[in-house]
């Protein structure tokens, strides 16, 4: 069914990594959201007040969060969907960030005032009654919510949206929450026991856990989350397919929303090719990258010597022991300042933020390998941080 609302009401729904395609699915699933979040607040909210019950009233006040919620995401979408301009040079396209937090503060805030309000139901208890009625509203309620969660998550899906996502698991949830009160109203009707308060706190609860992970969720991007692994990879591994490029340092990748990726590395090229030549490869790659990846890149040139067999001696054995200290060492922009009576050996050595020594617990173990090379080296030593473990890296080509 919502592959067939999406063919009807998105047009040219296939082309996903459009624009403004991308805004139609945000605009259509915020209007589905508001449209059957009210269908549901208005039916629970009847039942709730008819026959006094604050589980249901909370689960309704849920779905009426959850309608304002949809408008968030709906207006998320427009905003985002602007082109960039003198105040936002990078787009606006991080809205979509912005619209997925605020709906996930309304999720947390949302529960913890029904937690308050079951709380006082538990302390002062007030005599429920049994409907058919409320059974009904309380069943509809799952199926539709099923079904919007289900909805939520291929939207989702086909375009990569984490306001979208959230929302999907925010449906799940009050899934699970519905049920908790319907199986609360059942109880209460076969034991004679009010569970009422137990089963708004229940929901309460479960509302505020997962308005928090939704909260942490939509504000990494925000923050500056590291990028996507298979992401990295496939800018090391498309990069280093070009002929004359040696080696691969200092990636950056930054995104600005949906569609909005900025990056900058460092390619190792030989130092004694024309620069013109290196300069040209580098121009066709930063091309390359932004019509058939969509991603803005910036390339800084950074020429190594080849030819010089003293030089690639040394380099060839500070890399085995590197290796030997952890194959997660990775290094760069090796170079030799040759002198009368000793060498600086000049050179970057990269790391995850994982990696198990500090930096310069690091540096003082390379340092006194080197020291016992021979030829009275003396190493110049910088640390570089990763994304990624140097051993997923591309080996260099020299």
């Amino acid at each position: 069914m919502t592959r067939l609302l999406i063919r009807l009401f998105v047009r040219d729904y296939q082309n996903t990594e459009n624009t403004k395609v991308r805004e139609r699915y945000g605009k259509f699933s915020g209007v589905v959201g508001i449209v059957t979040n009210l269908l549901l607040f208005s039916g629970k909210i009847t039942a709730g007040i008819l026959f006094h019950s604050i589980s249901v009233t909370a689960d309704a006040v849920n779905n009426l969060s959850d309608s304002a919620s949809s408008i968030v995401t709906l207006v998320g979408f427009k905003m985002a969907a602007k082109p960039a301009d003198s105040g936002h040079p990078y787009g606006h396209a991080r809205m979509e960030y912005i619209s997925g937090l605020m709906v996930s503060l309304v999720v947390f805030v949302t529960g913890f005032q029904f937690a308050q309000t079951s709380f006082q139901k538990i302390l002062h208890p007030e005599q429920t009654q049994f409907s058919l009625f409320v059974v009904a509203v309380l069943v509809v309620s799952v199926l539709l919510k099923a079904w919007q969660g289900a909805f939520y998550r291929q939207i989702g899906k086909a375009i990569s949206s984490s306001a979208v996502s959230a929302a999907a698991a925010d449906s799940m949830n009050d899934v699970l929450s519905t049920l908790a009160v319907l199986a609360g109203t059942v109880l209460t009707k076969l034991t004679g026991f009010n569970l009422d308060g137990y089963m708004g706190l229940a929901v309460a609860v479960m509302i505020m856990v997962t308005g928090f992970r939704l909260v942490r969720e939509t504000s990494n991007p925000l923050l500056g989350e590291a990028p996507d692994r298979k992401l990295v990879d496939d800018i090391y591994r498309t990069i280093d397919s070009y002929d004359g490029i040696l080696g691969i340092h200092d990636l950056n990748v930054h995104s600005y929303g949906p569609g909005r990726c900025f990056a900058t590395v460092h390619c190792e090229v030989p130092a004694e090719r024309d620069i013109l030549l290196s300069h040209d490869i580098i121009d066709n790659i930063e091309r390359d990258f932004m019509e058939k990846k969509g991603i803005h890149l910036v390339i800084h040139m950074d020429p190594v010597t080849t030819d010089n067999p003293r030089t690639n001696d040394l380099k060839n054995r500070v890399r085995q022991l590197l290796r030997e200290i952890s194959p997660e060492i990775g290094m760069h922009d090796f170079r030799v300042v040759w002198g009368p009576t000793h060498a600086n050996l000049v050179f970057d050595i990269c790391v995850s933020f994982e990696f198990p020594m500090k930096d310069e617990e690091l540096i003082g173990v390379i340092s006194q390998k080197i020291r016992d090379l021979p030829g009275n080296c003396y190493p110049v030593i910088t640390v570089d941080h990763d994304y990624v473990p140097a051993k997923q890296n591309p080996d260099t080509k020299i």
